[in-house]
């Protein structure tokens, strides 16, 4: 078997795009990932086609050599976009070879240790101010509406969810400086008093919403600076909140924030490969060690897993993405002991489950294991046509 052509779809979803790799082999079968150009990845289609040739004429099976050779044609270029079209050809080489095999991707990794994943709901009302319009769902404008949405949580069966932080009032928006967004704080990134007044007033209506038995996750981004993190994670302690979620460059210094809150701290998303993570589990920085999969890899998710299971730190996959990567990140969950919980977006846009062949098993707010081949679904290539990406 040999891989006979590389290519990229892409499809509206709303705010973005989403973005999926399609291998195919010289006898039909196919490999699918799905990556994203939208989040910090502008040009990963781009090198994804300089790394095709490469890649075609060689066995899929052997996904280890594939992956090692890419990596070092471009170690001076490592990380960033070039890791991000490494761990979409990887992912989609496993599914590949999975499917040859005809087993679910997690045997490949040593089969699963459990069958029922966790899941949070992200991004709990952050959508909804932020680009409900784009994505044709509620709107979320007051306290009332956050409220409300703790309510709905409950309702749809999940036992947790993790927000960002609002300023809502007269001109409602969504605090994020760090990415440069509408509102103060920009360049600044600092911690100031109306921003703090705001995260305790949505943090009381999501728990009233919710109730004492679900948990709450916050996540910061990189919205602050050191002071700043620290400030907001004392302000939001009397809250039970089970992780604050800060995005930092400086290992150091998280490990100092987290030694000054009583919030379990995670962190790591941004970051590529084992050798990103070192430091941060070295430095004792983090509880959670956040894995994006699609950008990393499965495979080098759970080396990065193993590795943070030596320092006693526990891991949690980026999912904000679509359905496949949702599946490809429950192989990584059900693989790897130290798993602390799953994300997922249950905002979308109208024509979301479309974009796939199978949707995620979703019961009780736990992820339901497929036993299907590879991924245990296939991009529905119709769809995607019908739904062409925009120009962002």
């Amino acid at each position: 078997m040999k891989i006979a052509a590389v290519e990229h779809l892409h499809a509206d979803a709303g705010q973005r795009n989403f973005d999926f790799l399609k291998i195919t082999a010289d006898n039909g079968l196919v490999g699918w990932s799905e990556y994203n150009e939208s989040f910090g990845g502008l040009g990963v289609s781009a090198v994804i086609d300089g790394l095709a040739p490469m890649v075609i004429g060689r066995d899929p099976r052997a996904w280890e050599a594939i992956g090692a050779q890419l990596y070092a044609v471009r170690r001076q270029a490592a990380g960033g976009v070039v890791q991000q079209a490494l761990g979409a050809i990887e992912n989609a080489l496993l599914d590949l070879k999975a499917r040859a095999l005809g087993v679910p991707v997690y045997e490949l990794l040593g089969g699963p240790v459990r069958d029922r994943i966790r899941l949070y709901w992200s991004h709990c009302g952050t959508y909804r101010l932020q680009w409900s319009k784009e994505m044709q769902i509620p709107p979320l404008r007051t306290l009332q509406d956050c409220v409300d949405a703790g309510k709905e949580v409950v309702g749809r069966g999940y036992t947790a969810l993790k927000t960002n932080v609002f300023v809502l009032g007269a001109e409602p928006y969504l605090h994020s400086p760090g990415f440069a967004r509408r509102g103060p704080g920009f360049p600044e990134l600092n911690a100031e008093r109306h921003v703090l007044d705001a995260v305790r007033d949505q943090l009381a209506a999501f728990r009233e919403g919710t109730g004492k038995d679900v948990d709450i996750l916050v996540d910061l981004n990189f919205n602050f600076k050191t002071e700043g993190f620290l400030k907001v994670a004392r302000a939001i302690e009397p809250f039970d909140i089970f992780w604050v979620e800060i995005d930092t460059r400086d290992a150091k210094a998280l490990h100092y924030i987290r030694s000054r809150t009583n919030i379990p701290v995670a962190s790591c998303e941004c970051l590529f490969g084992r050798r990103d993570y070192r430091p941060y589990f070295e430095a004792q920085s983090v509880d959670v060690a956040i894995i994006d999969t699609p950008w990393n890899g499965v495979a080098e998710s759970a080396k990065i897993a193993a590795m943070a299971d030596a320092y006693e730190v526990n891991v949690a996959p980026h999912n904000f993405y679509g359905h496949l990567a949702t599946l490809m990140n429950a192989h990584f969950c059900a693989v790897v002991p130290n798993l602390r919980i799953m994300e997922i977006d249950p905002d979308t846009v109208p024509w979301y489950d479309e974009l796939v062949t199978h949707t995620p098993d979703i019961k009780d707010g736990h992820l339901v294991l497929s036993s299907r081949p590879g991924w245990g679904t296939e991009v529905n290539e119709a769809a995607v046509r019908a739904h062409p990406p925009k120009k962002r």
